[in-house]
């Protein structure tokens, strides 16, 4: 078992921000610290923390605070702190690449765009964290993506997505085991379930 996880949510600031597609990793990490009981969040490594653990893991969630394109500065000097090191480290972000409310867990690989991962590679220097990708489909045409992406989630979404988030946060005890598949499978059949 590791020292302790790293679970960093990617997302904005801004309050006005709060219910948009791109910021659905931090609405992922606020639903698990909800669920865990974890600390309350507190205001440290340019962003906010809250401390807890998932069945006898030790994990810490990170809302980087210095906007998405330099969440890598935040999750770096968090990381430093603790000396957790990059294997223990799981970004939870939006993908444009995948159906809402699909989930898919991976280990490495590039950043696709997102500029939140491009951030983190670049301070950390190691693409080999795990990410939690949550899908939020693409509008159809990259002229639409960003206002797709900044836009609210519609009020047709918001079972669904209270449904994923409740899924993520009752799937995490697997995410902390390291058992990524086990993870996917249970998100899916906690989403499919109540469709």
């Amino acid at each position: 078992m590791a020292a302790m996880l790293l679970w960093t949510g990617l997302g904005n600031p801004e309050p006005g921000m709060r219910r948009q597609r791109h910021n659905i990793g931090f609405m992922a990490v606020e639903r698990i610290a909800e669920y865990y009981r974890f600390s309350p969040w507190r205001a440290r490594f340019k962003g906010e923390t809250a401390e807890g653990s998932i069945e006898g893991q030790k994990v810490l969630l990170l809302k980087p605070m210095t906007y998405m394109n330099l969440s890598g500065e935040s999750v770096q000097q968090a990381a430093r702190f603790f000396k957790i090191p990059v294997s223990d480290i799981t970004a939870f972000h939006d993908e444009l690449d995948l159906a809402f409310c699909k989930v898919r867990v991976k280990r490495g690989g590039g950043a696709a765009g997102h500029n939140g991962l491009r951030s983190m590679d670049r301070m950390l220097g190691d693409q080999n964290y795990q990410r939690v990708r949550l899908g939020i489909g693409h509008p159809g045409h990259k002229d639409r993506v960003t206002g797709h992406v900044l836009g609210d989630f519609a009020k047709a979404e918001q079972t669904e997505l209270e449904t994923l988030l409740d899924a993520v946060a009752a799937a995490s005890p697997l995410l902390a085991k390291g058992e990524p598949e086990a993870t996917m499978t249970k998100i899916a059949m906690l989403c499919g379930e109540k469709r």
